[in-house]
């Protein structure tokens, strides 16, 4: 599926993370191409979440998962889920998602689900980060920078997109400067979700949770994803949802990168809704390796 799509760009993606059941546990969803040359790594999260959530009752929610890249995806085709359904209590429940292509596995991912309950509450404040009004979005930035992008990038960075980003500290990722590795982008779905469809938030979370995090371990160092001497890549990725979500209005995504080391990053990321309720916190370590010469 190209990313290019001439109807509603967030019904599309909704309709892409739904997934269609093939058998009992067992479901294929499509692939959709973002113009990385290989499937975009939020798209097979978003999908294994949508697989394991079809296998429970609508009581129980996402709280956390985890997961592992193993292989690039063909962005040209589709991938079937197999759910092993683990254990079902009373008030947890657990699913292990296999991702496959090509009868290999291209990623893993153990999820948890919970029915919810009272307890205790803290959280993290927010930083003070500006609001997004007036910070140029991602595809405002691809528009003036579209002389140094290749046109069959161009165009697919140039289309209407359900997701859209405002990065507010970001660095030119054709001629970039060494930054302190922290990041800050403002993100939300492009239209309403409807309201029948509440785990479509938390798919679509997933969804872009991959945007921009492997990344932010790069900063330091002057490099970005569109290097020519890098190799990048997601290894793994853990999410854990802390409260209700709603994608249709502005979350900030604060990004710090602690730690590169022997070819790998990690960076943590929070997820704030403007009033800086805690929504979500997610992790990842990323590929960068120096490519010789």
């Amino acid at each position: 599926m190209n990313v290019c799509y001439d109807g509603n760009v967030l019904e599309e993606l909704l309709w892409l993370l739904n997934l269609e059941k093939i058998e009992e546990n067992i479901f294929r969803g499509q692939s959709q191409d973002l113009g990385y040359g290989n499937v975009f790594g939020g798209q097979v999260i978003g999908q294994s979440l949508s697989a394991a959530s079809r296998t429970m009752g609508p009581d129980f929610h996402a709280h956390s998962l985890h997961g592992y890249f193993m292989r690039a995806g063909d962005a040209t085709k589709p991938i079937v889920y197999t759910v092993d359904c683990i254990r079902d209590g009373k008030s947890f429940v657990t699913r292990r998602v296999v991702a496959v292509q090509k009868g290999v596995a291209i990623f893993s991912m153990a999820a948890s689900f919970h029915r919810g309950e009272q307890g205790y509450t803290h959280q993290d404040p927010m930083p003070d980060i500006k609001g997004p009004e007036g910070i140029e979005s991602e595809v405002e930035m691809a528009r003036r920078l579209s002389d140094q992008i290749p046109p069959a990038i161009l165009e697919k960075l140039l289309c209407k997109k359900p997701i859209e980003l405002r990065v507010v500290n970001p660095v030119n990722p054709f001629s970039p400067t060494p930054m302190p590795p922290e990041k800050y982008i403002w993100f939300r779905a492009i239209d309403k979700i409807p309201t029948e469809n509440a785990a479509a938030h938390r798919y679509i979370l997933a969804y872009a949770s991959d945007f921009h995090l492997v990344s932010t371990s790069l900063y330091p160092h002057g490099k970005t994803f569109w290097s020519p001497d890098m190799q990048v890549a997601s290894l793994d990725h853990s999410i854990w949802f802390h409260r209700e979500i709603c994608m249709d209005d502005w979350l900030l995504y604060v990004m710090k990168s602690p730690s590169a080391a022997e070819g790998r990053g990690l960076s943590i990321g929070s997820i704030y809704t403007r009033d800086g309720t805690l929504v979500a916190s997610v992790a990842q370590e990323g590929l960068l390796r120096p490519l010789k010469k």
